[in-house]
C-alpha cells in the first residue's frame, strides 16, 4: 500500500498560533530538539467531529512540558481550541491528532536556555492503528531484550520523543521476526507495556494490568479502567512477572492510536479474542462516537 509521505500533503497545520500551508510547515536543520529529542507530543482521536477527551491530553501535554523544563505558552483551553480549528481547516470530522511543542534553533548544545518553544498541531484521516484485519484473531506480541528505563534514568511520565527511540528500534527488530509488536518489561523485569500502548490481561471476570508508575499511564489506560469498573469487572493494577502471561485467559492493548487491540499471540503462548476484550471494545467504540 502506497503511503503519501507527511510532509508532502494538501492541507493545513496549526503553527505557532496560525494555520499554514501544510507543506510550509517546516523547522530548520539545527532545530534544538531535532538533536536533542526534546520534543513532546500528544495522539488524539476525533470521532464524528468531536476529540475524545481533548482536554485531558492538553493537560498532559502540559505536564510534560513541566517535567522536561519547557515553557508552554498557551492554555489548556486555546490548545483544545486550536486542535477544532485545525479539523474545521481540513474538513474532518474522523481523524488523528497530533499536537507538538519542541525547542527551536536559538540554541545548540545541552544547556537550553535561550531556546524557544514551538507549538504545532495536525490533523489527518488514520483508520486503524494495526491491521484491521487481524482485528478477531489479535495482534502477535514478542519479548525483547530492551527494558523501559527507571523512573530515576529518564522522564517516565512525560510523552516525550525521547523516550519512544526505544520503541522505533524495537519495533523494527520484532517485525524482522514476523511480530506485530514488542511485550516491553520494566528496569526491574516485570511486565510494562508494548511499544507504545499499555496492556491489558484477563481471566474470567477480572483484570491484570501493571501499575503505571514505571511507564506513561495512558489516558486510554485510565477510560478502560473506568468502563471495567463500572461493568462490575474486577480491575487489579499489580506488578506482573513475564512467567505469569500463560496464566491469563485474554490479552488486549489500549492507547488513543491502538484504541482497544486484541493481542493473540505473546511469543509461543496464544489467546482467544475473549468476552472481557469484546465487551470493551464495544463500550469503548460506542463512549468515542457518542453513542
Amino acid at each position: 500500500m502506497s503511503i503519501i509521505p507527511f510532509d508532502d500533503r494538501d492541507g493545513f497545520i496549526w503553527l505557532d498560533g496560525q494555520l499554514v500551508p501544510w507543506r510550509e510547515a517546516t523547522t530548520h536543520f539545527l532545530t534544538h530538539s531535532l538533536h536533542y529529542g526534546g520534543l513532546i507530543f500528544e495522539g488524539e482521536r476525533a470521532y464524528n467531529g468531536k476529540i475524545f477527551k481533548s482536554h485531558e491530553h492538553s493537560v498532559r501535554l502540559h505536564k510534560s512540558a513541566d517535567l522536561i523544563y519547557m515553557n508552554l505558552d498557551i492554555s489548556t483551553e486555546d490548545l483544545c481550541a486550536a486542535k477544532y480549528e485545525v479539523l474545521k481547516a481540513n474538513n474532518l470530522e474522523n481523524a488523528y491528532i497530533r499536537a507538538a511543542a519542541w525547542r527551536g534553533a536559538e540554541m545548540m548544545g545541552i544547556d537550553i536556555d535561550g531556546a524557544k518553544t514551538h507549538i504545532a498541531i495536525a490533523a489527518w484521516e488514520w483508520g486503524s492503528y494495526f491491521d484491521p484485519k487481524i482485528r478477531e484473531t489479535g495482534i502477535s506480541l514478542k519479548s525483547t531484550k530492551w527494558h523501559k528505563p527507571s523512573p530515576d534514568c529518564a522522564p517516565v511520565h512525560a510523552k516525550t520523543a525521547s523516550l519512544y527511540n526505544l520503541s522505533c528500534i524495537i519495533k523494527v527488530e520484532v517485525k524482522k521476526s514476523g511480530y506485530t509488536d514488542a511485550l516491553m518489561l520494566d528496569h526491574e523485569g516485570f511486565v510494562a507495556e508494548s511499544t507504545g500502548a499499555n496492556i491489558f490481561f484477563g481471566k474470567g471476570n477480572k483484570l491484570t494490568t501493571p501499575i503505571a508508575d514505571r511507564f506513561l499511564n495512558g489516558i486510554t489506560r485510565q477510560t478502560i479502567i473506568e468502563l471495567a469498573k463500572a461493568e462490575g469487572i474486577e480491575v487489579e493494577e499489580r506488578r506482573i512477572r513475564p512467567e505469569e502471561i500463560n496464566d491469563f485467559d485474554e490479552v488486549f492493548l489500549t492507547g488513543s492510536a491502538a484504541e482497544i487491540t486484541a493481542v493473540g499471540k505473546i511469543d509461543d503462548f496464544i489467546y482467544q479474542v475473549g468476552p472481557l476484550t469484546k465487551k470493551l471494545r464495544d463500550i469503548y467504540e460506542k463512549l468515542v462516537r457518542g453513542q
